[in-house]
């Protein structure tokens, strides 16, 4: 200890701690494992990596030795594109007011829905998504594809998550769209005793949670191609399973790691065995 300048109790916890290397070798390999588990999980940056590791390791360690062995071993996730906003305002319509005031939390399922329009560019035209995602878990509920962005498309995708979740009374929030201010749109929300709440003009972080998820879609599955070379249908096929990847087994940042539609499961089931 004297020769090499260190403590006598730094010398007997070194013989008292495991082989680092060995330690780290063992997580990297577990790291793997949640990067191969299914195709998508290429796209976890490291947060959702430790989520995995704390949900099917057990991992309770600290998030930089994780962060460590993802950049010494070039697995860090780095974005390159930002998704734009194509929606345009109706300034004739009536306007509805903000209800969310980007309060995206919520108690309960069913309470808030947010929703909004993307578009992809295919070789033979353009697809139009529109979805529905509820705060409570962050889930996509409903959601509808076309080669046009009329009301129709949006109507679609509401009654949709509707049907799925059985939802009425809801409050609805999208931006200041025609889409949303339209005679159809207003009417089928109406029919499910929905309350309309809208973004104010300019403001893209009143629904950023539903930007949130486009931006996602985009980065983690969208911008690993060259959309452009491959025709609507296969476009359509492609969001489609992302969507379920996305709600069924995608680890998030919220729902204690959960993805949406598990946690969500595992909510109705808690309160159906308390209420019995």
């Amino acid at each position: 200890c004297r020769v090499l300048r260190v403590s006598q109790q730094g010398y007997y916890c070194f013989l008292r701690r495991p082989d680092k290397r060995e330690r780290d070798q063992q997580l990297l390999e577990q790291i793997y494992a949640c990067l191969r588990e299914e195709p998508e999980n290429a796209n976890y940056g490291v947060r959702r990596i430790i989520w995995w590791l704390r949900l099917h390791c057990g991992y309770t360690h600290g998030d930089r030795r994780i962060y460590r062995i993802c950049r010494d071993h070039n697995l860090m996730i780095r974005r390159k594109r930002r998704p734009n906003g194509i929606t345009k305002e109706d300034r004739e319509s009536e306007k509805s007011e903000n209800l969310i005031k980007q309060d995206f939390s919520a108690e309960n399922p069913n309470e808030k829905f947010l929703t909004d329009i993307t578009e992809v560019a295919c070789s033979d035209g353009k697809l139009y998504l529109a979805a529905v995602l509820d705060c409570f878990d962050g889930s996509i509920q409903g959601f509808q594809m076309a080669n046009h962005m009329r009301a129709e498309l949006c109507v679609e995708a509401f009654e949709n998550a509707c049907r799925k979740s059985g939802a009425r009374g809801i409050v609805l929030h999208s931006d200041r769209g025609s889409q949303f201010t339209s005679r159809k749109f207003r009417a089928v929300l109406k029919a499910y005793d929905a309350q309309q709440s809208m973004s104010g003009t300019g403001r893209c972080y009143d629904n950023a949670r539903m930007e949130s998820f486009f931006a996602t879609l985009k980065k983690e599955k969208l911008y690993q191609m060259d959309t452009t070379a491959l025709k609507y249908e296969e476009i359509r096929t492609i969001i489609f399973r992302y969507i379920s990847y996305y709600n069924l087994r995608r680890i998030t940042s919220v729902n204690d790691g959960l993805p949406p539609l598990v946690y969500r499961r595992q909510y109705l089931e808690a309160a159906m065995a308390h209420s019995a």
